[in-house]
C-alpha cells in the first residue's frame, strides 16, 4: 500500500505470527486482564500504553485474542473513554508542537508544508469520527483553539 502523502510504498518490516488462539504460555485469565486494564487507564495510561504494559510485563501478548475484545473496547464499555480519540488527539498534538515552532521559525518551509499535511490527516480523521458518531455532529478542526483543547 502507497503512502498518504508520498507518492512510495513503505519499506518491509517485522509482522506479528498470525494466530486464531491464544499461546499456553499466556495469561489467560479474562477478568484479571480487564481489571488490569482498568486499573492502568485510572493511572493515565492511553491504550497504545496499555498495550505495552500487558504485554512486557504481565503476559499478554494480545489482548484480543485473550479476551475477544479490543482494548479501547474494554475502556469504552467502563466509561473511561476521553472526549477525543486517541489517534487524533496525537496527530494534534503533533501540529501543536509544528505550530509553535514556526511561530519561532518563520522561514521553515519544509515544517510549514509538513504542519499542512498534518492538518490534512486531523480533518480527514475528524470527518470520519463525526460520521462514526464519536465525536459530536459540527465538530471542526481549529488550530486557534487546540493548545486549550488538548490541555482537558
Amino acid at each position: 500500500m502507497a503512502r498518504m502523502h508520498a507518492r512510495r510504498r513503505g519499506i518491509s518490516s517485522s509482522v506479528r505470527p498470525y494466530r486464531k488462539e491464544i499461546p499456553a504460555w499466556s495469561n489467560s485469565d479474562v477478568k484479571e486482564i480487564e481489571g488490569k486494564i482498568i486499573e492502568l487507564r485510572k493511572a493515565g495510561l492511553t491504550c497504545a500504553q496499555i498495550g505495552l504494559v500487558l504485554r512486557d510485563k504481565h503476559g499478554v501478548p494480545n489482548v484480543k485474542l485473550a479476551t475477544g475484545k479490543r482494548i479501547n473496547a474494554i475502556v469504552r464499555e467502563n466509561d473511561m473513554d476521553t472526549a477525543i480519540p486517541e489517534d487524533l488527539r496525537n496527530l494534534m498534538h503533533k501540529a501543536l508542537g509544528m505550530r509553535k515552532h514556526l511561530v519561532e521559525n518563520k522561514k521553515d518551509y519544509h515544517n510549514k508544508r509538513q504542519l499542512h499535511l498534518t492538518e490534512a490527516k486531523v480533518r480527514r480523521l475528524a470527518k470520519y469520527y463525526v460520521g462514526t458518531k464519536r465525536l459530536p455532529a459540527g465538530w471542526v478542526y481549529k488550530p486557534e483553539t487546540l493548545e486549550i483543547l488538548l490541555s482537558r
